[in-house]
């Protein structure tokens, strides 16, 4: 019990953490976001878009660190919806890994742009543009598409373990689906991501997570539903009721 209230700690941090850096990471881009000729100017304020990429850096380590706390757990009531959970999780880390990547790759051009003599100046921008709207699509389905899925694995999975209040896994059975429903609007061009309609959709899967990293981190699991769920290893692709 004493490792899985480490556990517990330590799955909550890494929510925290995971949302911090998101946020702040996402403020840093600024610079290649919001510029559209930012490959024209040498790379101006590349260290800033630099930090941002450490810090989504850090937000994909967190998710695939939640995932690796939480399958030893989960696994002991399915298998298959431990094994499910990784792999989403561990997809929507790395489509974020991708969009780093394409954030960076603007950075290199720009200062390849102020290298070369008489460089082809549409043609940098183009392919800047192109790099920053691959960021932008990663954007929507890791943090939202991929996420989704997983948030409903793991409110439904609370629901039956009871390893938390009630409550908190319902939060995460609407706002998984939510969120979801939310990035297929955006990609059929309903509304955009960073918009009045994306914050809103974007809040139950934000309250769930971050209502479950503090009660993971003050109370941990319910101890009754530890000792219920450990009593006897579930057997493969199934659940004990």
């Amino acid at each position: 019990m004493n490792t899985l209230r480490k556990t517990a700690v330590l799955v909550g941090a890494l929510y925290i953490l995971a949302a911090v850096t998101s946020i702040i990471g996402l403020l840093a881009y600024g610079p290649v976001l919001h510029d559209s000729d930012y490959i024209l100017k040498g790379a101006a304020q590349a260290t800033r878009v630099a930090s941002g990429a450490f810090l989504e850096s850090v937000l994909a380590f967190s998710i695939i660190g939640i995932s690796l706390a939480m399958f030893p757990i989960l696994r002991r009531r399915n298998e298959g919806l431990a094994l499910g959970y990784a792999c989403f999780r561990l997809l929507e880390a790395t489509i974020i890994i991708v969009g780093i990547i394409s954030l960076l790759s603007v950075v290199t051009l720009s200062r390849e742009y102020a290298k070369v003599t008489a460089p082809d100046a549409a043609s940098y921008v183009t392919a800047g543009r192109l790099l920053v709207a691959q960021h932008d699509w990663t954007f929507l389905f890791g943090p939202d598409l991929a996420l989704g899925p997983s948030t409903l694995i793991m409110g439904y999975f609370l629901l039956r373990s009871r390893l938390v209040p009630r409550f908190i896994a319902v939060m995460g059975l609407v706002g998984g689906p939510l969120v979801w429903v939310s990035a297929v609007l955006v990609m059929f061009n309903a509304y955009g991501q960073v918009s009045t309609w994306g914050a809103v959709t974007a809040i139950p899967v934000f309250a769930y997570e971050m209502t479950f990293a503090v009660w993971l981190i003050t109370k941990g699991f319910n101890e009754s539903a530890l000792a219920a769920l450990h009593a006897q290893p579930a057997q493969p692709g199934q659940h004990r009721e």
